[in-house]
């Protein structure tokens, strides 16, 4: 039985409502807006940009990270904005991650947990048609395409990760399984995850 879940996933493939629905069916805590909550009550940022800021890289390159502004001694212990919130969110998921079984929605959880045994990493990836259509449906229209909204969220959330983790956001050798949303629809993903968590 795995203890913890991870779940990452691709800007609009449901990967959200998928965890929502894991933790539901195996009775666990759900951690996503909560963590946003907990993290922004610890360090004083507001929920907002630690719900931006923590899972997407200030812009959509490397370099985004570098003309970000940085701590000023004895504030934020020397550290960026980005860097303080980082070891927040990965102090908190690595002590919620001690204190009771629970599925974990993105904020490179996988890569934070990655030495235990005990978890679970799954990738929730879409087909581009199949997540335009649910963002425009979820959240509405914009100036923008839907189709170049998912691109810019998934580029910055890439960069995010791979500043922090030093790993390949995407990469099939980060997860025990990833799974198309779009073929295979919300409920069965959900359905697979249980039944792997339930059985390794």
């Amino acid at each position: 039985m795995k203890k913890i879940i991870t779940v990452s996933r691709q800007f609009g493939s449901g990967g959200r409502s998928i965890a929502k629905e894991v933790a539901r069916m195996l009775g666990y805590k759900y951690y996503d807006e909560e963590l946003v909550k907990q993290v922004a009550q610890e360090t004083g940022f507001a929920e907002k940009f630690v719900a931006e800021q923590g899972e997407y890289a200030p812009g959509k390159s490397g370099l985004s990270y570098a003309f970000s502004t940085q701590g000023m001694p004895g504030v934020m212990n020397g550290l960026s904005a980005s860097d303080f919130l980082w070891n927040s969110q990965r102090d908190f998921i690595l002590k919620v991650a001690e204190e009771e079984p629970c599925v974990i929605v993105g904020r490179c959880a996988d890569a934070i947990l990655s030495d235990r045994t005990d978890t679970l990493n799954v990738f929730i990836h879409a087909d581009d048609n199949y997540r335009a259509d649910r963002i425009v449906r979820l959240y509405g229209e914009t100036d923008k395409s839907p189709y170049k909204r998912l691109e810019e969220k998934d580029k910055r959330r890439k960069v995010n990760y791979n500043h922090f983790t030093g790993r390949k956001w995407g990469d099939a050798r980060n997860y025990d399984i990833a799974l198309d949303s779009s073929k295979l629809g919300e409920r069965n993903c959900a359905a697979i995850i249980v039944s792997l968590a339930k059985n390794l």
